[in-house]
């Protein structure tokens, strides 16, 4: 009797299994709260500020009355406030126009750059 030798077949690769995800249902996507901005008006930037007498410098983009409501913010400053008293080489005014330089009492620490918007 001859010897019969078992020829192997040759192994067919076997398909990867694809797993499908299911769709995400509505009720599982959370929709992120819609902010709308506020555009502020830009009035001017911070040039100086004199910390002994709570004065900041600033050089307008726009005109500036006594008794509006200003809002300075920066990088580390953020507040508003009523604008009580203004001078231009240490005159007292009651309004500045646009390219004016003028001096404003501040409620609180301002720093050179920081933004000055109409409120």
């Amino acid at each position: 009797m001859p010897l019969k030798k078992k020829i192997k077949k040759a192994a067919k690769p076997k398909k990867k299994k694809v797993i499908k995800k299911k769709p995400l249902t509505k009720k599982a996507v959370k929709k992120k709260p819609v902010v709308k901005k506020v555009k502020e008006k830009v009035l001017g930037i911070v040039t100086h500020y004199f910390p002994k007498v709570r004065a900041g410098v600033m050089k307008l983009k726009g005109p500036l009355s006594v008794g509006n409501v200003i809002k300075i913010k920066g990088h580390t400053t953020d507040f508003t406030q009523t604008v009580s008293s203004m001078q231009i080489d240490h005159v007292p005014v009651d309004n500045a126009k646009k390219g004016d330089e003028i001096g404003l009492l501040v409620d609180s620490r301002v720093r050179k750059k920081d933004m000055v918007y109409l409120a």
